[in-house]
């Protein structure tokens, strides 16, 4: 199951909101969720990595991508930019990869990790990257020579990650609902238990420690691991959080598209911020103290003012028209609409983090032409047919194509998986 996934699994309930205000400042480019955004320095350049495989560096005063970043199998969860315009960034194929600006190819890549790394952190004086994975551990890699250190001890995957100002810890939360604070001297840790699994963590210019729970719940902690305060700031759970560079803002953002603004030092709850009504799965503040950039499902990146709740901006970058619109009404569609994030109906749409589906039918499977697939489905025998669809959905990927990264599904109604294959007959034949 994908990352993506496996987030929504965490338990959800209903949210009260607070001042609802929709974004219409976007920027567009990637083919499937925004998971990871990260600010330059001077405030001018951001960097976006995607359920799509890609990552993208932007130009906030032009507003248009500067350059595409290919090289990761699977969706890119994390990005961080270093010294030298050189940036980072890290997927579920359990690499980090390292860019110099305008370069097509990084420089150099850190493999080590067994599990998807969905996280990663710079130190402050630039020397060191620090990587969460599921495989349960974070690893420290040395930007100079690319060696690595291995910190162990959650039982579970490890969700979030991030350094000290001092530079001296690490902190990492993870499902197993600890967070840990790592002296680096010598690699010992504090733990910190909390009543919720742990998805994200973010540490203020003072060192306070920020965590952001499934239940909802922001949660602070001295340096040291003590408990420091709680804020109620989310009906759902939060999935990603960001501090503004003065430290008074918090920004958490939850599942089910809204983004609560928080003011650190008063523990409360000023406005929430509501999309379009999809998962949020990024926030990032720019230098300024008060715009906000949040990555959602839809693949875009909005832009706000965080201390009015107002969109920022005017232009939009590439299209926004719904890809099954002209199938509206088509039941086999809205079935299908949960598969629009990762696959594409027509080979001139921007690649998704899956293979197209144009032309599905009579396929061998692994059989596309420039996309990476597992090296499992390689040596499987099936073509893709209304009866093997079929038979995907009804017992499941992880049962019909062992191996595959696709998130584990089902449909359980014979008649909705008529409709579905009905419908991509109709779709991807032309």
């Amino acid at each position: 199951m994908s990352v993506t996934l496996r987030l929504i699994a965490a338990v959800l309930t209903t949210s009260v909101l607070l001042i609802p205000r929709i974004a219409y400042a976007e920027l567009m480019g990637h083919g499937g969720p925004v998971r990871a955004i990260a600010v330059s320095g001077d405030g001018a350049t951001v960097l976006s990595g995607s359920f799509d495989t890609a990552a993208i560096r932007w130009s906030l005063t032009t507003e248009a991508a500067e350059q595409v970043l290919r090289f990761h199998s699977d969706a890119v969860n994390a990005v961080a930019f270093l010294k030298d315009r050189r940036v980072a960034t890290a997927g579920a194929d359990g690499r980090i990869a390292i860019w110099t600006a305008d370069r097509q190819d990084p420089d150099r890549v850190f493999e080590g990790h067994t599990g998807p790394i969905v996280a990663i952190a710079v130190s402050p004086d630039v020397s060191t990257i620090a990587s969460a994975s599921w495989d349960g551990t974070v690893r420290l890699w040395s930007l100079s020579d690319g060696t690595s250190r291995v910190l162990e001890g959650h039982s579970q995957n490890v969700n979030g990650v991030a350094f000290t100002p001092n530079g001296r810890s690490v902190v990492s939360v993870g499902y197993d609902m600890t967070a840990r604070i790592w002296r680096l001297a010598d690699g010992t840790s504090e733990i910190a238990t909390s009543p919720a699994p742990l998805n994200a963590v973010a540490i203020a210019p003072d060192g306070e420690i920020v965590t952001g729970a499934a239940d909802g719940r922001l949660r602070m902690m001295t340096s040291d691991g003590k408990e420091s305060g709680d804020v109620a700031a989310s009906g759902t759970p939060i999935v990603a959080l960001a501090i503004s560079g003065d430290g008074t803002l918090i920004a958490a953002a939850g599942v089910r598209g809204t983004v609560s603004i928080v003011d650190r030092k008063a523990r409360s709850t000023l406005r929430k911020l509501v999309g379009p009504n999809l998962a949020v799965w990024s926030v990032a503040f720019l230098s300024d103290g008060a715009t906000l950039l949040t990555g959602g499902a839809d693949g875009k990146i909005r832009r706000w003012n965080a201390l009015t709740g107002d969109a920022v901006g005017s232009n939009v970058f590439g299209t926004s028209t719904d890809p099954l619109a002209a199938y509206a009404g088509d039941h086999g569609a809205e079935i299908f609409r949960a598969c629009v994030a990762c696959h594409t109906l027509s080979e001139t749409e921007v690649q998704r983090a899956g293979p197209t589906l144009a032309g599905i039918y009579g396929r061998k499977i692994a059989s596309l032409p420039g996309y990476r697939f597992s090296e499992a489905l390689k040596t499987m025998d099936i073509v893709w047919t209304p009866e093997t669809v079929s038979k995907l959905f009804e017992i499941g990927p992880n049962a019909y194509t062992p191996g595959t990264k696709m998130p584990e599904q089902h449909i359980g109604s014979a008649e909705d998986r008529r409709a579905l294959t009905d419908f991509l007959a109709r779709a991807t034949s032309k």
